[in-house]
């Protein structure tokens, strides 16, 4: 699904450098390194505040944290995406609400939202699912309705940028009153290990936050409030560091990809390729609305998993992002969910597949992978 070695193989020599810095330096934990990537992806972002963390989880648990939600609280999030996002709900005792997506976006459905808000709503927690924004102009319209606060989960999209009604750009990310990322790997900007980041405009916050990622401390052995231990190692960030001035380009790759694919795909009945938000309509280069963490189509009158099969005989990997619903996991099932209010949720597990998606994807070998899946829709449609 990703070719890390292709994409390390072109930045070997800076990445090798940037690591022996580090080695030579011995300074493995909050190191310069760590502090230079923080500055640098400040500057990236346009956003006041990036607090380096262990790994995209940590990242999204520790933002609900610096917020001093309380246990019993309800915070909204989408039924269709990774269990991480709903998982750090149920960590800190408050109460997932799942709620339905948009069947374009695959991003949360606004009217949902609007339905599940109650006196005990204290967040939203919108995930920028596959590398596009979820509506931020709309969910920020209601949290500030209702007092809400709105915590982004970027683990997809870094990079991507939000295009307001009125032509105003943000990056994914900084738009809600704080937001998390991962560093995973197989993320647009990927670490060697596990990594992550908060990002927030609020001094206060960020301040608060500093203290939860290194123990509750600001000062060694003075211990203000109650944290966690969940810092971004000096390698890691000496990595990210190095892929950082490539992020553009890697985005864009992935987007050329994505064109190649639509191309190939774009006529076929029983194939449903991936379509832009309300605010960019396809794939563009001039606002990089979509990322392509993911390249999800979704299959109509054909049966996925024989699909799934057939391509890995073939030598194409590929993924079923998410094969089960949250709201059906045996960890998050709820009495007060309803099927009816899953309806597109629950369709789209049964109808989507991803297929490769990065930065070293070449035209011959897209040529390979969508006649291999042309070919099979046709014979058994």
């Amino acid at each position: 699904m990703v070719d890390l070695k292709g994409q390390y193989s072109k930045i070997k020599e800076v990445v090798d450098s940037s690591i022996a810095e580090v080695l030579d330096s011995t300074a493995y934990i909050n190191g310069p390194k760590v502090h230079e990537f923080q500055k640098n992806l400040e500057s990236y972002l346009n956003v006041k505040h990036v607090i380096p963390c262990a790994n995209g989880t940590d990242a999204l648990q520790i933002a609900m944290m610096g917020l001093n939600l309380k246990p019993g609280d309800e915070v909204i999030t989408a039924d269709f995406t990774f269990a991480a996002t709903v998982e750090v709900i149920a960590l800190l005792q408050l109460t997932p609400v799942l709620v339905d997506v948009d069947p374009v976006s695959f991003n949360i459905d606004i009217e949902a939202i609007k339905k599940a808000i109650t006196p005990k709503t204290k967040a939203i927690v919108p995930v920028h699912l596959f590398g596009q924004c979820a509506n931020m102009e709309a969910i920020m319209a209601i949290a500030e309705e209702h007092n809400l606060y709105v915590i982004e989960d970027n683990a997809q999209a870094i990079g991507a940028t939000y295009t307001y009604s009125n032509g105003k750009k943000a990056k994914a990310g900084t738009i809600g009153h704080v937001a998390s990322t991962s560093f995973f790997p197989s993320k647009n900007l990927g670490c060697y290990g596990d990594g992550g980041a908060i990002f927030t405009n609020d001094d206060d916050l960020a301040h608060y936050i500093r203290g939860i990622v290194n123990h509750g401390m600001y000062e060694r052995y003075h211990h203000d409030v109650v944290g966690v231990n969940s810092r971004l190692d000096s390698i890691q960030a000496a990595v990210l560091d190095a892929k950082l001035p490539h992020l553009d380009t890697y985005n864009k790759a992935r987007r050329n990809a994505a064109r190649a694919y639509n191309k190939a795909f774009e006529n076929h009945e029983n194939i449903l390729i991936p379509s832009g938000n309300d605010t960019c309509k396809g794939i563009c280069d001039i606002c990089d609305c979509h990322v392509f963490h993911q390249y999800t189509l979704r299959l109509k009158n054909t049966n996925r998993d024989p699909l799934v099969k057939h391509l890995n005989d073939n030598g194409i990997p590929c993924g079923v992002y998410y094969p089960i619903p949250l709201h059906l996991q045996k960890a998050y099932k709820d009495s007060r969910y309803k099927e009816d209010d899953f309806k597109v949720t629950n369709q789209l597990v049964e109808e989507v597949i991803s297929l490769p998606m990065h930065t070293e994807l070449d035209d011959e070998q897209i040529e390979f992978i969508t006649s291999t899946v042309i070919n099979f829709v046709n014979s058994n449609s």
